[in-house]
């Protein structure tokens, strides 16, 4: 009996190691995005959280939508997802972008050649292809509550279309 317990002891403590691992360390949603080829400022400075379900759905909670800047303006929803896959974000919900004064829903984030040094876009009408330097910080976010009230005082207003 003694035998047993000395083989069952280094399993079971190796196993509760690796259950208890990810308590110990989260990935960062940067970490995530660079693990899987992508740049790291995809997402805006103000996220709170992530889910990745093992299907690769990615899930991705902010503290409140925002504005932010990379070429142009884009919006972000509370909650953006997509599935996420090697070098890619499929089936984006919950972030567009503006093109010629019209928001446009982001449809996919692809970067096929890292050493390109281009990503695309895909806002349903059009592929966009934008430089993978704009994406490498997190961009700064900021409230829409911040945005309306400037944009109030001067009488002028603007809605995300989805």
């Amino acid at each position: 009996m003694s035998l047993s317990l000395k083989i069952l002891t280094p399993i079971s403590l190796y196993s509760t190691f690796f259950l208890l691992l990810p308590l110990i360390y989260t990935f960062s949603i940067q970490d995530l995005l660079q693990s899987q080829g992508l740049p790291a400022g995809l997402f805006p400075d103000n996220v709170i959280s992530y889910k990745l379900d093992p299907d690769g759905r990615l899930e991705v909670h902010l503290d409140s939508p925002c504005m932010a800047k990379f070429d142009g303006r884009v919006y972000f929803d509370r909650v953006v997802s997509a599935n996420l896959s090697y070098g890619g974000l499929v089936g984006l919900e919950g972030l567009s972008e503006e093109e010629l004064f019209l928001w446009l829903p982001v449809k996919g984030i692809i970067v096929n050649d890292p050493s390109s040094g281009l990503i695309l876009f895909d806002i349903g009408v059009a592929h966009k292809q934008l430089s993978i330097s704009l994406f490498e910080d997190p961009p700064v976010c900021k409230p829409l509550e911040v945005l309306t009230e400037k944009v109030g005082r001067k009488k002028k207003r603007f809605q995300v279309q989805k």
